[in-house]
């Protein structure tokens, strides 16, 4: 091949790759990086474990809250504010169609495949009924002080009573599975270390995109209870909306 030709083959493939001859090329996970605010939610598409996929740039037209909850906080040990995070927003949805409201979609991602998941929704009852129980104790009379500031602490954290029977737990908001962590690790949320707790998770965080899929809000968790609340974030995406 002549040195000519094999320039211009070169520069074709150039050309190529960087999208200027209109030729699709695929976007890459391993394309992703963490998002900003006031930037283009970086897209992706996962399976859900409800069934089907979630494509984020196909949902621009509505506002989206996406959540990545931690999951694990332990060994076999499930985080209980995720799940009281869901079912927070499972029943304002039940109750007030906050979707319809706010043309809303709610979207969670998990770092785990369908069997993993499978056991976070299994442990979902347990865990609403451990918050129960942690807010009101059996003996309440017997507790130290360290008890009782814990008792104040789960109830202002945990206002609201989510009780649900074992095959019953709601899953209105698909629950997307990162299993090969690829979305989460591009997006720098992925850890097998937080808090002390040696295990595969997320740090929880928050985003809420526009309607034309620019990042509004981005929340990162310090610790497990700091995460805004959903009447916060529900009150933000409104004013978005005006």
């Amino acid at each position: 091949m002549s040195q000519t030709r094999r320039v211009r083959t070169l520069s074709l493939a150039v050309l190529a790759a960087s999208g200027v001859l209109g030729l699709a090329v695929p976007s890459r996970a391993q394309d992703l990086k963490p998002a900003s605010v006031w930037q283009t939610m970086p897209d992706f598409t996962l399976p859900a474990f409800q069934g089907g996929e979630v494509t984020i740039s196909k949902l621009k037209g509505k506002n989206v809250l996406l959540i990545f909850p931690r999951g694990l906080a332990g060994e076999n040990h499930w985080c209980h504010v995720c799940n009281y995070q869901y079912a927070d927003l499972a029943e304002l949805e039940k109750a007030k169609d906050i979707r319809k409201a706010n043309n809303l979609e709610i979207v969670f991602v998990m770092p785990y495949g369908r069997d993993m998941v499978q056991q976070w929704v299994d442990k979902y009852p347990d865990q609403m009924r451990d918050i129960e129980n942690w807010k009101n104790p059996a003996d309440p009379a017997k507790l130290d002080e360290k008890g009782r500031a814990r008792v104040a602490m789960m109830r202002k954290a945990f206002p609201q009573r989510y009780l649900y029977e074992k095959g019953k737990v709601p899953l209105p908001f698909p629950v997307l599975l990162d299993s090969e962590r690829k979305v989460c690790k591009g997006l720098g949320i992925f850890t097998t270390e937080w808090g002390g707790s040696k295990v595969d998770q997320n740090v929880p965080t928050v985003f809420v995109i526009d309607a034309r899929g620019i990042v509004q809000l981005k929340y990162i968790s310090q610790n497990t209870f700091d995460r805004p609340t959903a009447e916060y974030l529900l009150n933000f995406i409104s004013k978005i909306m005006k």
